[in-house]
């Protein structure tokens, strides 16, 4: 279905009836739900007959008997980011909004991520699966400290931490495993964080993140006040250019389509590192995709529904 040739709308009524997925069963619930809210907002408004509904396990039957004529998937992390609601959609022919099965499977899995990337040649930390807080000596032999330690089938940096010390293995290893995924270590890179969004083919303005806290974790994402969003992110055109064009190769390299969002690092040699893929990133009014959009001189409204163009083609 995603392999379709997308077209652009004109009128709401090109859409038809629209269910806007929130919720779901993820740890990242609560930040889908304010996503589908806002996104269910922001097309009533231009018009379009969008329907909110709160996903569970009975979704797919909910949407059979619904009479939608598409999809705008806000659904966070496992469930709804990781190719099981795009394979549902497949099923039941309801055309949706972004990247289809393999790019949500692959996006969502941080290790098969990074290995694809490393296997075109694409600049990614080292890292290797634990198992048990014992391995994460054996990581840090190899990787060397400070590590990032983190569920490799997790989103909005739940479970992660900084591993500093060989004393803090066994608390890494406990807070990560509490996500029920395999576990990824990975060298720490020491840097300035960037995140890039990509929208029908383009790479947006980037957007340079700046936390006092010990990373641009959980907290620092959904509910600090104190983290600062440069966009424009300060870098010279130039340069900016090059880690646009990088955004866009990790995202086409997962099969990526429709709309998402790539997290990179660039470290103190200026040299950037690969962190991972969104396949579907926060909509809230702390989240990264809307703010770039602003700069590219898309509303929120105009965002919304170049997003739900993402699940049209020519033959609608």
């Amino acid at each position: 279905m995603q392999q379709r040739q997308q077209r652009t709308a004109t009128y709401p009524a090109e859409f038809g009836k629209v269910a806007v997925l929130m919720g779901g069963w993820s740890a990242e619930r609560e930040v889908s739900l304010k996503s589908g809210q806002a996104v269910l907002n922001a097309l009533q408004t231009r018009g379009v007959d969008a329907h909110g509904i709160d996903a569970d396990r009975q979704i797919s039957r909910v949407l059979a008997n619904g009479g939608f004529d598409r999809v705008f998937i806000a659904l966070h992390g496992r469930g709804g980011e990781d190719g099981e609601i795009q394979g549902a959609l497949e099923i039941l022919n309801l055309p949706y909004t972004g990247s289809g099965v393999l790019a949500s499977a692959l996006g969502m899995d941080k290790l098969r991520t990074k290995q694809i990337w490393r296997g075109i040649g694409l600049p990614t930390p080292a890292g290797r699966l634990v198992e048990s807080a014992t391995d994460l000596a054996a990581a840090a032999d190899e990787l060397g400290l400070p590590l990032a330690v983190k569920p490799s089938r997790e989103g909005s940096s739940i479970g992660i931490s900084r591993v500093n010390a060989p004393s803090q293995f066994q608390a890494a290893w406990e807070r990560a495993a509490g996500c029920h995924s395999p576990i990824l270590a990975e060298p720490w890179i020491q840097g300035q964080e960037y995140t890039g969004a990509w929208l029908q083919g383009e790479t947006l303005p980037l957007i340079r993140l700046e936390t006092p806290r010990e990373f641009y974790d959980y907290q620092a994402k959904y509910h600090a006040n104190d983290t600062c969003y440069r966009c424009p992110c300060g870098l010279p055109t130039a340069r900016e250019a090059q880690l646009r064009n990088l955004v866009d190769q990790a995202f086409v390299a997962v099969d990526g389509s429709g709309w998402g969002r790539v997290d990179l690092m660039v470290d103190d040699q200026d040299r950037p590192w690969l962190l991972e893929v969104n396949t579907v990133p926060g909509m809230t009014d702390h989240s990264l995709v809307p703010m770039a959009a602003r700069v590219a001189g898309l509303s929120f409204e105009d965002l919304v529904w170049r997003i739900l163009e993402t699940s049209l083609s020519s033959s609608d």
